[in-house]
């Protein structure tokens, strides 16, 4: 089967259906019976008769009840659904909908189960979703991806504390006038947000740009900076999921596919907006980029990006694609001139608030998830787990297999998006601290890219991922005395992420 399918995949094909509206004022467009899932689908497709609206539409419903139902009994009270609840869980944290419903199961054991039954439903959910949608209008895409985010924003942080992290940083800052690239979160121990955070001994590992946009939240009284941060979050989200529908847009494939593909993910709504990372500030810009040089706006793309990068160091990755995709020569250096200029301020402020301190990614490529890539190899290679020489292995050749990518989009062997969204497979591959909400890095690049086997990727790695770090899996191997870091080289990790969090 052909990797590239053209435009969106909307090209006449054999078994085409009719023309379906895509929503209100927009004009129709042709969808093959079996769009984006691939030629394995079509049996599939051919025994569940995905004919009817009805399948979509229990699909979102099931989605939105799944993320209801987290929100309702994470929001009741103390529990392992909101790690800091553990230490405090004050009104203003639990949200809106703490008490309404009253006294609510608190059994640690019975909620990690629950939890990891939502999630397995809402990613079969996700997957009928994908594979009605042709007969889901926009209009109706966007009503249940406003519902999501709505429900959602009444959660406190699931399972982690990243929130309360960024905001740590902030008021170490703009309050206690602290460098976070030099000082940790528990020089100010005495601050009310110590409690929340879990990072205390670790320096910001966070982008300058997203550093300093926090600082003013440190002037704000804590509940409010809390729940400014949080609409921040899902606002960021709502402007990324546009972006998406602008450059699937752009390229001539059908936004219906592409914005599902992204916003209905369980990974996406469970652990990035459930847990309001700041993963959404990062591909804001991103996708910005992308847009913007699709429209040929050269210049404001390398703009674009810089900021991207200036948040989260990781969108760098983007640049070698992004060079290549501006042709002729004359357009990549209208990019460059974009981003130099951006640079230029964005390095300035850093400067000025932090002197030459950078973020400190260091110290996370030092411990590791269970089920990370490099975790999973040493453990098969009888190495115990990720050690030292395999990490600094597992680097080498991941930076020569994106070399390897970039070459072949060079030469004209694979379009942009498609190398740029292989390449950001093989850094989540490569790392050794993977968290499950990483997966909106790829996400995006397999939706607008038109790679059907980017896609059938990143749908592996979603449920790869939910099935390692759904709270069932962990009780599961316990019950069955397998610790994927029980070795000598986990343990020695474990120690390191004990000591940064201590």
């Amino acid at each position: 089967m052909r990797d590239d399918l053209g435009k969106g995949e909307l090209s006449a094909a054999p078994g085409a259906v009719a023309s379906v509206g895509v929503g209100h004022g927009e004009s129709t467009i042709a969808l093959p019976r079996v769009a984006y899932a691939g030629e394995r689908l079509r049996v599939l497709r051919s025994r569940v008769a995905f004919s009817r609206p009805v399948y979509g539409l229990a699909a979102l419903g099931a989605l939105f009840a799944g993320c209801l139902a987290v929100v309702v009994f994470a929001a009741a009270g103390p529990t392992v659904l909101v790690s800091s609840s553990a230490y405090s869980f004050p009104r203003w944290v639990a949200g809106p909908l703490s008490g309404v419903f009253g006294h609510l199961i608190s059994d640690p054991l019975t909620l990690s189960y629950g939890l990891s039954a939502v999630v397995l439903a809402m990613t079969l959910a996700y997957g009928i979703a994908l594979a009605s949608v042709r007969l889901l209008s926009m209009r109706t895409i966007v009503i249940a991806i406003v519902a999501f985010h709505a429900v959602l924003l009444l959660s406190p942080p699931l399972q982690l504390t990243d929130l309360f992290n960024y905001l740590g940083y902030a008021r170490l800052g703009a309050l206690h006038q602290l460098n976070p690239y030099t000082h940790v979160i528990a020089n100010a121990q005495h601050d009310p947000i110590y409690g929340l955070t879990s990072w205390h001994n670790m320096p910001s590992p966070y982008g300058p740009a997203f550093t300093l946009l926090t600082y003013p939240l440190a002037l704000m009284p804590l509940p409010v900076a809390y729940w400014v941060l949080k609409v921040a979050t899902m606002l960021a989200s709502l402007g990324f999921i546009a972006l998406v529908w602008r450059c699937a847009r752009q390229l001539g494939h059908d936004p219906r596919f592409a914005v599902l593909f992204v916003a209905a993910n369980p990974i996406f709504l469970i652990y990035e907006l459930g847990g309001f990372h700041n993963d959404v500030f990062m591909l804001v810009p991103a996708m910005a980029s992308i847009s913007l040089l699709l429209g040929g706006r050269d210049r404001w793309s390398g703009a674009a990006l810089t900021l991207a990068v200036a948040v989260k160091f990781t969108m760098v990755l983007l640049l070698p694609f992004l060079l290549l995709a501006a042709r002729p020569p004359r357009r990549r250096a209208r990019f460059l001139i974009g981003a130099a200029l951006s640079a230029v301020p964005l390095i300035a402020a850093s400067i000025a608030a932090f002197g030459f301190s950078i973020p400190n990614l260091s110290d996370q490529s030092t411990i590791l998830t269970a089920f990370s890539g490099p975790n999973l190899v040493g453990l098969l290679l009888g190495l115990g787990g990720a050690a030292p020489m395999l990490l600094r292995v597992t680097n080498v050749v991941a930076v020569i297999v994106v070399a390897l990518l970039v070459a072949n989009v060079a030469r004209g062997r694979r379009d942009w998006l498609s190398g740029a969204g292989l390449a950001t497979l093989v850094l989540l591959a490569s790392m050794a601290w993977l968290m499950p909400w990483y997966i909106v890095w790829l996400l995006p690049l397999a939706a607008i890219g038109s790679s059907v086997r980017l896609r059938r990727a990143a749908l592996a790695v979603t449920l790869f991922l939910v099935l390692s770090f759904v709270p069932a899996t962990g009780i599961l191997l316990a019950q069955l005395h397998i610790n994927p870091t029980g070795s000598s080289v986990g343990q020695a990790a474990n120690a390191r992420w004990e000591r940064l969090a201590q």
